[in-house]
């Protein structure tokens, strides 16, 4: 009854468990669905100087054909220079300027000590420097705008007009049509000011008076920013964004033949007007029910692959989450910037999705998801063979840049690389489509450098999603190998034996798993930690005995086998402790699998001959290796441990090592959970048996001519 219950329990949790995950691939796929723009698509993909390859091409209706952005560009050059800048006349600043003129007038007389001069009247000055201000101030005053000058003229004309220009003045609501030319400037009117003066016989201080009336001349043209804004945006708003008409039959594209400037803007204008026609009379029910159709199937053969070859992905409900959140995330950025209207796509940081998951699982789920990603962007995006082509080839290179992650220094480096790629194959299909270097715009690779440096922003996107979801990325076991972490350095100062070997298995771990196809960090970090619950008791571990004295002489095996077996549980209470990741704590609670301690057990045999000796208090509690990296590490750890015993290392006795701690491995079956094959662990035996042999320098003799002992390895003649 209680198995059934036992039963019953454990089905309705994977009940649970598949119905989670169906809901949450359904939501995904209606989430996109939410994203993708609703209107019809065009069915022909094109581009400009390529063949058509379809059939002829004949105009369904009536359109008119759009103009090239060089074209507008050139419309609203034209359309600006006719635009005349407002200046508004401000009346109070004669008057004020001119009141302050006679205000001021006598105490600077005083000053200049002009009244000494017998000759010369206060009156007359004032009447001349009056006269002079109204004149210059009737005239007008004005400031020259750069943004005016030359406007609409070439060489010549600029020589002939200096730098002047139209514009229009308001005064009291009234505009007037005037010229530069006929107004003055301060600089212009101070300058008239003084040749005035020159002519005049009345004046006898001529220098003095023309100083002295520059303090007084100042702008009463302001020009109004404002209204000349409105007036250019009024004017370009009237500009055409379209030249000719293509008539209801006629001919756009003709199978077979080259797409022309000419051509490739018909067709451009057909998908505008198409496209918007859809937006708003196609079903989007239909287009919905398309979308879904196309986004199901590729988000199923997602699905399909992670069942059959990632199959822990899929089972994990966590990690399948991780994958679809990223994926929607991106997919909805890339549908805002669409709907936004943004410059260029390209500043979308696409490749940090490639690069979060290679960082995170591994290659080819990252190119798998990459895949996926591109093909439901090609719905979308317009351009698409170029958007999924640049995609495509700088997101393969993302993941390839990374593939073994063994420093920082790799992400800038990889960088750098995705850099290169997007340049190279912009250039090419831009060479490919328009056959001129000239056609290269070089602030076209902007977007680029933009999404570049964006990507950067997916490391920081990992280490949120390890601490969220209990991921353990490369980046996290980079830092768990380092042997200045707090946990290695304890375990050095502490177990300084345990801590060499550690040292010598993860090499010998990892040169192994580099043989047959492995995570290297993941062993080499799983190795460093495996014997760490050795710092409780180090003394009872043979690698950290300096002495003669053995502490394991005064206990019964029972009990000197229990220490031993010990440092199993202490192992794991330190690492969850030190909050090391549970895929590290794996290889401590594997590395001996269900194995015997049998050197204690055979002790307990031989002391008591006639006693029935309990087998499971010299057995490790296990479990046994449930991965490659786990079942190599046994091997490893077994291995470098047994070496250190040989009295006298030749190659025949490495050998004999190797391949009997392996067998008796197989024997145990401490394999039988681990996907390592047979192939595997022949290949990991060859790299363990040479690697030992270069530890001990065992020198091999290579003359057939002479043979060896089996024992001692001395030549015979």
């Amino acid at each position: 009854m209680a198995k059934l219950k036992i039963n019953y329990i454990r089905d309705k949790n994977q009940n649970n468990s598949f119905i989670v995950k169906f809901a949450m691939i359904i939501l995904a796929i209606v989430l996109i669905c939410i994203f993708l723009p609703k209107q019809p698509r065009f069915r022909y993909e094109f581009e400009k100087g390529k063949v058509w390859n379809h059939e002829n091409l004949v105009s369904p209706y009536n359109f008119a054909i759009l103009k090239t952005q060089e074209e507008l560009n050139r419309d609203k050059e034209q359309i600006l220079k006719t635009v005349q800048p407002i200046y508004n006349l401000n009346a109070s600043a004669s008057k004020e300027q001119i009141d302050q003129f006679n205000a001021d007038l006598a105490e600077k007389w005083q000053i200049a000590n002009m009244d000494s001069l017998s000759s010369q009247n206060i009156e007359t000055y004032q009447s001349v420097g009056n006269a002079l201000l109204n004149y210059v101030y009737n005239r007008g005053i004005i400031s020259l705008n750069n943004r005016y000058q030359n406007k609409g003229m070439d060489a010549d004309q600029v020589d002939r007009a200096q730098s002047q220009y139209n514009f229009t003045l308001i005064q009291d609501n009234v505009a007037q049509q005037k010229n530069t030319a006929d107004i003055f400037t301060i600089e212009s009117a101070n300058q008239y000011i003084q040749n005035n003066l020159s002519r005049n016989n009345k004046i006898d201080r001529k220098t003095w008076l023309a100083e002295t009336l520059k303090n007084y001349v100042t702008i009463n043209y302001i020009f109004n920013e404002n209204l000349t804004n409105k007036a250019e945006q009024n004017a370009l708003a009237n500009i055409s964004i379209t030249r000719g008409m293509v008539q209801k039959g006629e001919l756009i594209a003709e199978k077979d033949k080259i797409i022309s400037n000419e051509t490739y803007q018909k067709l451009a204008s057909l998908r505008k007007v198409f496209e918007d026609e859809a937006r708003i009379s196609g079903n989007r029910g239909y287009v919905m029910l398309g979308q879904f159709v196309v986004i199901s199937m590729c988000v199923s053969l997602l699905m399909v692959f992670l069942y059959f070859f990632r199959s822990t992905i899929f089972e994990s409900n966590r990690l399948l989450f991780i994958i679809l959140i990223v994926i929607v995330c991106m997919l909805g950025v890339l549908s805002w910037a669409i709907n936004m209207k943004i410059p260029n796509l390209y500043y979308i940081p696409y490749c940090s999705v490639p690069i979060i998951f290679r960082v995170l699982f591994d290659t080819r789920v990252a190119l798998n998801i990459h895949l996926l990603m591109v093909l439901l962007a090609a719905l979308f995006v317009p351009n698409s063979f170029e958007f999924v082509f640049l995609q495509f080839m700088a997101g393969m290179v993302a993941i390839y840049s990374i593939r073994t992650l063994v420093k920082r220094e790799q992400f800038l480096i990889s960088s750098l690389i995705i850099l290169g790629t997007y340049i190279i194959a912009y250039i090419g299909l831009v060479l490919t489509r328009n056959g001129s270097i000239s056609s290269v715009y070089w602030a076209d690779i902007i977007p680029f450098v933009v999404s570049v440096g964006l990507t950067l922003l997916a490391y920081p996107l990992i280490y949120a999603f390890e601490r969220l979801f209990g991921i353990v990325s490369d980046l996290t076991l980079m830092e768990l190998t380092n042997s200045n972490s707090r946990l290695l350095r304890e375990l050095s100062l502490k177990a300084p034996g345990t801590f060499q070997h550690s040292l010598q298995v993860a090499n010998l771990a990892e040169a192994a798993i580099y043989k047959i196809g492995g995570n290297p960090l993941l062993i080499r970090a799983g190795a460093l930690y495996h014997d760490i619950g050795k710092m409780s008791n180090p003394l009872f571990f043979i690698e950290n005995q300096k002495t003669d004295t053995n502490p394991h002489a005064e206990l019964t095996p029972e009990q000197s086998a229990q220490i031993i077996i010990s440092h199993v549980h202490k192992g794991i209470e330190m690492a969850k402790k030190n909050q090391l990741p549970e895929v590290i704590i794996d290889f401590i609670r594997t590395h001996h699998g269900t194995t015997k301690v049998d050197y204690f057990y055979n002790k307990a045999i031989k002391n008591n001959p006639d006693k029935l000796v309990d087998e499971s208090i010299f057995k490790y509690p296990g479990p046994v290796p449930f991965s490659k990296e786990t079942a190599v590490l046994m091997i490893a750890d077994s291995v470098e441990a047994a070496s250190r015993a040989l009295k006298e290392p030749t190659e025949e006795s490495i050998n004999n090592l190797v391949d009997k701690i392996v067998e008796y491995k197989i024997t145990q079956r401490q394999f039988i959970n681990s996907d390592i094959t047979m192939r595997d662990i022949t290949a990991v035996s060859d790299i363990f048996k040479s690697m030992l042999k270069s530890i001990y320098h065992v020198r091999i003799d290579y003359d057939v001519n002479k043979k060896t002992t089996p024992a001692t390895g001395a030549i015979k003649n």
